[in-house]
Order: C-alpha cells, then sequence, then structure tokens
C-alpha cells in the first residue's frame, strides 16, 4: 500500500505501528507509537529519547514499516538532533496530544525522527 492510504489511516488513530530492524541482530521489532503528522511528513518522538532502541536502530538502517488500521507502508526515517528541530517536534506532539501527557510519558527529549510519506 502506498502513502495515501496511510495518511486516510491516520485520520482514525493517535498511534502507529513502527517496525524497525536491529541494528545488531537483524531481527524485526515492532512497538506503538504516537505520531503527528504535517503535510507529507510523519513526525516521531522516541520515549527514551536517543536512549530508545528503535532510535538507534533507526540510525543503524532507517529503512521502516509503519502500519495502521490494516494498511502498511515501507520507507525511510531520518534521524533529527538539531536542538531546535527536536523543540519544533516536541511543540507539536505538545500540540497533539497534550503537554501533560508529554511530560508523563517522553522523560528525554534530545532526538526526533522525520518520516517522508
Amino acid at each position: 500500500m502506498g502513502a495515501e492510504e496511510l495518511r486516510d489511516a491516520l485520520r482514525s488513530t493517535d498511534e502507529i505501528e513502527l517496525i524497525v530492524t536491529g541494528r545488531t541482530s537483524g531481527r524485526e521489532s515492532s512497538r506503538p507509537v504516537w505520531f503527528v503528522e504535517e503535510g507529507q511528513t510523519l513526525y516521531l518522538l522516541p520515549v527514551t529519547g536517543s536512549d530508545s532502541n528503535w532510535f538507534k536502530n533507526i540510525q543503524g538502517s532507517p529503512a521502516i514499516r509503519l502500519a495502521a488500521d490494516g494498511t502498511e507502508l515501507s520507507t525511510n526515517a531520518r534521524p533529527i538532533d538539531d536542538a531546535a528541530k527536536v523543540g519544533d517536534v516536541v511543540e507539536k506532539f505538545r500540540g497533539k496530544y497534550g503537554a501533560e501527557q508529554v511530560r508523563a510519558y517522553y522523560s528525554k527529549l534530545d532526538v526526533a525522527v522525520e518520516v517522508p510519506l
């Protein structure tokens, strides 16, 4: 399926399934993650920032899959470590999910991920 089908599926959910390949094991693993969609870009925020294994896996291999509501998209992710850009992504998450929720769930806000759709 393509990006358009995934974008349609995103309208009915607040979290998506992220599938990454382990940087040392080579095995796929998946987890639910929150996201913010803006235009042709999806932003992801690792819960434990640069300490998150899935973020480290993306640094090793940017190929990912995203799944939502029966649709799936294979694409590449781009890590963001520029403090100003990360701050912009954090603000987008606060706007969508609420500042209290972001504070409750995200313990380290030093990186983000950009996914072109």
